[in-house]
């Protein structure tokens, strides 16, 4: 008979990272319950999971209070791709407002360890490069993705004010861009628009001249670095950011893509949308010292991966 290692919430946990994240807490002897309102996400990507006996599924929406009993929080919910949080900008703001402030209060009833997945968004187009964790950030408050960068940054507000006034144990990361597996093959991100407009032999979408920069991190070691961070002592709070330094322009990993596709799609180049970040990249310092971790998984290999599961999906 297995030992639980304890009852751990995953919020969003159907989405691309909620359910790879599960299945890691499963592998690891957790009871996990996922909660989830499938707006950005899909009941395909817990489905390996439902016959698993520690493994709960729950339809909730976090602006709304939940009353379980769990012994470890990680608050991922709120969607995070621009096509779904512009859908739908004050519910974004709730989802990440209101979603926080119900999660820390269930973390204050039940004494929990509660995580964010804050973003790299919450620098917005950066003055400061690479980005560090002391950095403030340049955002537009009142731009089309304000939504998310401001309902983001309020979020970290809330965890670090329910730490001081309420002595939570907190930690907060901020997630820089993150593919593999799951991903939604229509959330309008650059690997998943890129992969699937190869795989259809359709021209891949450029926004600019394509020499903005993007770091990007495999979902495995994305995953390491939430586990590793949620099991720090009480003094570690974060912010922590988690991602991967390799910096690359967009057009060279659109020429990456269509390399290791083999596709015949050519390059259409658009107008660069507004308060697209030119450049972002994360110092991942105080992950190495703090963490012990790091990512190891280069580009190339985790976009072979990410490739086969869109080439098995969408055939």
């Amino acid at each position: 008979m297995t030992i639980s290692r304890g009852r751990a919430l995953v919020t969003g946990g159907a989405g691309f990272i909620g359910s790879h994240l599960c299945e890691r807490l499963l592998d690891d002897g957790y009871e996990v319950l996922c909660v989830d309102n499938y707006y950005s996400s899909t009941k395909d990507n817990i489905a390996h999971l439902l016959d698993n006996p520690r493994f709960e599924v729950m339809r909730h929406d976090v602006t709304f209070p939940l009353y379980v009993e769990v012994d470890e929080i990680y608050h991922l919910a709120c969607p995070a791709s621009p096509i779904h949080y512009q859908r739908d900008p004050v519910q974004t703001t709730k989802t990440a407002v209101h979603g926080s402030i119900n999660m820390l209060g269930l973390a204050k009833r039940t004494g929990a360890k509660i995580l964010l997945t804050s973003t790299s968004e919450v620098y917005g187009d950066p003055l400061v490069h690479p980005q560090t964790e002391d950095y403030w950030g340049n955002v537009n408050p009142i731009g089309p993705r304000a939504c998310y960068d401001e309902g983001k940054r309020a979020a970290e507000t809330l965890f670090f004010d329910y730490h001081r006034q309420h002595k939570l144990q907190i930690k907060v990361v901020r997630l820089f861009n993150t593919y593999g597996p799951r991903m939604h093959p229509h959330d309008g991100r650059v690997v998943s628009n890129f992969v699937v407009s190869a795989l259809a032999g359709e021209p891949l979408t450029i926004y600019g001249e394509g020499q903005q920069t993007r770091s990007f991190c495999y979902i495995d070691d994305l995953v390491d670095g939430l586990i590793a961070m949620m099991q720090t002592g009480d003094e570690v709070t974060g912010p922590i950011n988690l991602g991967n330094p390799g910096e690359f322009t967009i057009a060279q990993l659109a020429e990456l893509v269509i390399e290791q596709t083999g596709s015949a799609s050519s390059l259409t180049y658009l107008p660069l949308p507004q308060d697209d970040p030119v450049r972002r990249q994360p110092d991942i310092t105080r992950a190495q010292k703090t963490l012990g971790w790091g990512p190891t998984i280069p580009l190339s290999e985790g976009l072979s991966r990410t490739i086969d599961y869109f080439r098995s999906t969408l055939a």
